[in-house]
């Protein structure tokens, strides 16, 4: 495993950093805790020390997992990651930006961005309890809100900080103006963004700006979700209430059978699965820190975890990015 220092900060990650959207449950299908608490474990076992989760993530569950697969271990070898900002009990009382209709357990109720400092103080106080924890290593905004004034959200970050319940103050999904609207408060570490073979739109403004400024990129969705394990052409299908079944559509099922046959060879000849050499395609990319890769078992996670071993040399990685400038 490779480890790299964020941004700015004094924090070291691994640079295959475990996702746990998928195991909170919520919009994938389903929940398995033995399995995902044994996905945790075996991501440690292999290297992986940083662990990124959101309160969003199954509604509190997928952090109350990553909580009990934790404990006990040492948590000074362990970086935990997670957010605030999508608000889902009603406690914002209408305020913020409404988002979209979550459903859970049968019932659907509205999600909204909000990220005023008062809702950020709520927020971390119920993370640090389901994760177990007295101080979270870096906490980032999941989702700009427009209502909430940005300085307003950073200057409660930057609170924090000086109260030590946080190491290190991030964002997602932010764009290049909210960047620099940040920058103006707060010295961030880090944007989690999405980015993979199929979505390299950070590359045109914001992978200049995080160089130029010493912010580290986060890079989310490296698989699209699954897509680019290729297995979704093949015999795996996905559950009726996983959403997946319309994330899916957004991409030409025939390009990305393509791209993904173009570049299986380099991967058989190196006797490792696609998914490894697509995580570790992404983890070479300019700009980019670390990747979250999620598992919802060990071998899932394994499998992630030793996409740092593969080595692509320069040939290769030419063969590959010439495939995917055809996508």
């Amino acid at each position: 495993m490779e480890y790299r220092k964020l941004g700015n900060s004094d924090l070291e990650l691994s640079a295959i950093t475990y996702g746990a959207f998928a195991i909170g449950g919520t919009m994938w299908g389903g929940n398995e805790k033995q399995d995902s608490i044994k996905a945790v474990h075996a991501s440690l076992d292999h290297g992986v020390t940083s662990l990124d989760t959101a309160p969003f993530y199954g509604m509190g569950l997928s952090e109350e997992l990553i909580g009990e697969a934790i404990k006990g271990k040492n948590r000074d070898k362990i970086q935990l990651l997670t957010k605030f900002g999508l608000v889902w009990d009603g406690s914002n009382n209408g305020k913020g930006d409404y988002f979209f209709d979550a459903e859970s357990n049968g019932k659907t109720f509205p999600v909204y961005k909000y990220a005023s400092k008062a809702n950020i103080i709520k927020e971390l106080e119920e993370s640090l309890n389901r994760l177990g924890t007295d101080y979270i290593d870096l906490l980032q905004i999941h989702w700009p809100d427009s209502t909430t004034p940005i300085d307003e959200t950073m200057e409660a970050l930057n609170l924090l900080i000086e109260q030590g319940k946080i190491r290190a103050a991030g964002v997602c999904n932010y764009d290049l103006s909210q960047l620099k609207e940040a920058g103006k408060t707060i010295q961030l570490v880090s944007n989690q963004v999405p980015f993979s073979m199929l979505n390299r739109a950070i590359e045109n403004e914001i992978v200049p700006y995080v160089i130029e400024n010493n912010i580290g990129i986060i890079a989310y969705s490296p698989m699209e979700r699954g897509l680019l394990t290729g297995k979704y052409f093949k015999e795996a299908k996905l559950k009726s209430d996983d959403h997946r079944n319309g994330y899916f559509g957004q991409f030409s099922a025939e390009k990305v059978k393509t791209l993904l046959d173009k570049i299986e060879p380099i991967a058989q000849s190196k006797n490792v699965s696609l998914s490894q050499l697509v995580l570790r395609w992404t983890t070479l990319q300019q700009g980019i820190s670390v990747v979250l890769a999620g598992a919802r078992n060990a071998a899932q996670a394994i499998e992630n975890a030793k996409s740092a071993d593969v080595t692509i040399t320069a040939s290769e990685m030419k063969l590959i990015n010439d495939a995917i400038s055809q996508f």
